[in-house]
């Protein structure tokens, strides 16, 4: 992999002054590149796909964090909040992802320095070098980049010094086979099959109550889909729920008396108890091969055991977890570990085939580089496919990297981060498991 030289200036060249650092996404992480870059006075564009600050999110509104709000809020972003008045909502509060944007990101995008940089409606389709692919290498540092952008007004090609995509991966899940793919027939199925997080509650009631609802995932977003199903079920007892896992465990899902959550492993623990008391169905060793259509739903086909087995539903919820999309980024130079995506230094800290226990090292800039010199990836799209993200750490990574921006390298490589422990233990080779002590 080749670094970028530490003693490397705030700007290259004449060709990049002048020039803004392009962020893309206007949700958490993007929104705190952003303060930090305000306090470093340096300029930046940030161009959010969505019609407003944290539009991801605002799919899951009705999803509440385990997090509480002192984890949640970024130290930049609180100290320009602060400045007009604004107070943060008591520390250990628990909101749900409408109040996360309603009570921080809207006041944080609202501000002046931040708001007036914002481009809404402004899809990234790609991210190049001006005037050269990826393919080129002379005078590569000191061109500047090029993003071809999407928005009401057509297609349109803008510059930047330097650029942090932290874009996120909740818009592109992972696939429902256990192979990675689209399991076979799913276009015959796709109206039976339900994004994460459905608002099974609210507005998306009317497709799962008095259904057979099958969630496929073992992580967190499956079991808060599974809690909120009970309660489903608890009002309409005619819901059928099962909990479809490839495993025989759902080891990412807590249940440890020390969680440094609480409510992490509170989750864990109710959908235990709903499991041991009936509530819930769970089928697990199950590996979707492929789907078939059935009178008013989906049949699942795959196999458990070395045998083909099938399970029959009505909704399907494919919470499998994400990946990200890195189609707008074939021109730019990664180094992307080859397992869990992730930059290739940053990849053995939090892959999830290794006990970590939830504890990641500190990182920043230096484990967060490319090849391609002042290209990041930031908050859950720099962990790729790796399930264990929380905001605290994509805050202190672009807190570094805007540092290195601004020529700070004792700043940038001065970084600290203490995230609470999980008691979370994956399963090793051949079965073994490795324990939190």
């Amino acid at each position: 992999m080749t670094l970028v030289d530490l003693t490397t200036p705030t700007v290259r060249s004449s060709r990049l002054v002048g020039l803004p650092v392009a962020i893309i996404g206007a949700g958490p992480i993007g929104l705190a590149a952003a303060a930090n870059l305000v306090e470093r006075g340096i300029d930046f564009v940030v161009y959010e796909a969505g019609e407003d600050a944290g539009a991801s999110i605002q799919k899951w509104a009705h999803i509440r964090f385990f997090s509480p709000w002192r984890h949640l809020i970024d130290p930049a972003s609180l100290r320009l909040l602060e400045g007009t008045g604004w107070a943060p909502p008591e520390g250990s509060g628990l909101p749900t992802g409408g109040e996360f944007v309603a009570s921080y990101l809207r006041p944080l995008s609202k501000l002046e320095a931040i708001d007036s940089r914002i481009r809404y409606g402004a899809t990234v389709d790609a991210v190049s070098r001006e005037g050269m692919d990826r393919t080129r290498s002379a005078g590569r540092a000191d061109t500047p980049f090029l993003l071809r952008i999407a928005d009401a007004n057509g297609v349109q090609e803008v510059t930047a010094r330097a650029v942090i995509d932290a874009s996120g991966t909740y818009l592109t899940p992972n696939r429902l086979a256990s192979s990675g793919l689209d399991p076979l027939g799913l276009p015959a199925v796709a109206g039976h099959v339900s994004h994460a997080l459905p608002d099974v509650l609210g507005r998306e009631r009317h497709r799962f109550a008095g259904k057979r609802v099958t969630v496929v995932g073992a992580g967190h977003s499956a079991a808060n889909t599974l809690l909120n199903l009970a309660a489903l079920k608890r009002e309409v007892p005619e819901t059928q729920i099962t909990w479809l896992i490839r495993n025989a465990g759902a080891v990412r899902v807590t249940t440890s008396d020390d969680d440094g959550l609480a409510a992490r492993a509170a989750i864990g623990k109710r959908v235990d108890r709903l499991i041991g008391t009936g509530g819930i169905h769970q089928l697990d060793r199950f590996e979707i091969l492929r789907v078939a259509p059935i009178q008013g739903g989906v049949r699942l086909i795959g196999q458990r055991a070395g045998e083909v087995v099938e399970h029959d539903t009505d909704v399907v919820v494919n919470a499998t977890g994400f990946r990200p999309n890195l189609d707008v980024l074939r021109e730019i130079r990664l180094e992307l570990d080859e397992i869990v995506e992730a930059p290739a230094r940053l990849a053995p800290l939090i892959d999830p085939n290794v006990h970590t226990c939830g504890t990641v090292e500190p990182h920043g800039f230096a484990e967060l580089q490319h090849p391609e010199p002042d290209f990041f990836l930031a908050g859950m799209k720099s962990y790729g496919r790796a399930p264990t993200f929380l905001l605290a750490t994509g805050y202190e990574q672009v807190r570094s990297i805007t540092a290195y921006l601004a020529g700070d390298i004792a700043s940038a490589t001065k970084v600290q981060l203490v995230l609470p422990a999980t008691g979370v233990c994956s399963t090793g080779p051949a079965g073994s498991s490795s324990c939190c002590s």
